[in-house]
């Protein structure tokens, strides 16, 4: 068995691919799979040692575009979905599994013009343009949380966001686990890219937490690449020791499992790791996600009970050193929004998906 997954340009695109990729190897241990990607260095590291094979083809997004862009993206779509065409022949896949980035349209219409089944997942409450389009013509639709959808309803199914298997495996280790006496530990993360409003905001804040909160403090702070030196720079300028700064973290599993709390932008995927680890979180979108998706995916798990959500524009370090230090000292609340998130994830996401698509290839063998 062959399977083709596509996407990528973030890690909120290519983790659910992951999980997915490891539940068929699972399930078919000699399944054969290729992802199909961009030529960002963030895709090949997301994929390094993981024994997928990894192409990309050259192709450009269309929106928050200018024109000129817009009109290069549309005259290189015919060559895009030719080399997309090309791989699929060579490859010879059962299935093309789309998981968001607009490498996938390219992919996902030679497919369709070969005549291979094709499924998409989108993990964001408001879908991007990609999905949108390209769920006219695949067979199955997947959406992470339930909502309102632009999709065929006859062919969407309410499945969750898949969550890598070693996220999963931290998740239940940590649930049997007890309370210990190590410090408070705070995660702070911006998505796989980072987010520099949020690295600015926390050199302020880390102060202010170190000096009010009445216990041990420890922070763990994903930056991205572009800050990492400068943030790191900053806490030592300002005396916070307790800072721990890496541009990127590639096993998040051990992180989430030493984490109390988390201050985080509200990708889909990071908020599916966040609610199967149980993790409660201060979210703060992204103001300029692609239709403010970004708050609205937040507002699920705020209405759930499991976070709480705070707008960029207008939030002080003071105010958010203040969150902080109330749910630190405050353990009963903290693990009340930790098991209200908890109630929230679909761990078996990944599995679901594979049923469907499993039945979906019985159909069209």
């Amino acid at each position: 068995m062959r399977i083709i997954i596509t996407g990528g340009g973030t890690g909120g695109h290519l983790f659910p691919g992951i999980a997915l990729a490891a539940a068929l190897r699972r399930r078919f241990p000699s399944c054969e799979i290729m992802f199909i990607g961009t030529q960002r260095q963030l895709d090949r590291d997301a994929l390094a040692g993981l024994n997928f094979q990894q192409k990309a083809i050259s192709c450009m997004g269309l929106k928050g575009m200018g024109l000129a862009h817009r009109l290069r993206s549309l005259a290189s779509l015919p060559k895009a979905v030719l080399e997309a065409a090309r791989l699929i022949r060579q490859f010879q896949p059962v299935l093309v599994f789309g998981v968001g980035g607009y490498v996938t349209g390219p992919v996902l219409l030679a497919a369709k013009l070969l005549g291979i089944p094709a499924c998409i997942h989108e993990q964001n409450a408001i879908p991007g343009l990609a999905n949108r389009l390209t769920a006219r013509f695949v067979n199955k639709v997947f959406v992470s949380i339930p909502g309102d959808y632009p999709f065929p309803l006859q062919k969407t199914v309410v499945s969750g966001n898949p969550v890598r298997e070693e996220i999963l495996a931290a998740a239940e280790k940590k649930q049997s686990q007890q309370e210990s006496n190590q410090p408070f530990t705070l995660l702070v993360m911006g998505g796989s890219l980072g987010a520099h409003r949020i690295n600015v905001l926390m050199i302020e804040a880390a102060v202010i937490i170190k000096e009010k909160l009445n216990r041990p403090f420890r922070l763990i702070h994903q930056t991205g690449v572009a800050d990492a030196e400068q943030v790191r720079a900053d806490y030592a300028a300002a005396g916070v020791k307790e800072a721990e700064v890496f541009p990127f973290i590639k096993d998040m599993a051990a992180i989430y499992a030493q984490a109390d709390l988390a201050v985080a932008r509200a990708g889909a995927t990071s908020l599916a790791e966040l609610a199967v680890m149980g993790l409660p979180a201060i979210l703060i979108p992204y103001p300029h996600a692609a239709d403010d998706h970004q708050a609205a995916n937040a507002s699920y798990y705020v209405a759930g009970g499991g976070a709480l959500m705070y707008r960029e524009a207008g939030l002080t370090a003071a105010q958010l050193a203040s969150v902080v230090v109330e749910l630190a000292e405050d353990s009963s609340k903290r693990a009340q929004l930790g098991a209200k998130m908890r109630r929230m994830a679909v761990p078996d996401a990944a599995e679901r998906i594979l049923a469907d698509c499993m039945a979906l290839m019985e159909k069209n063998p």
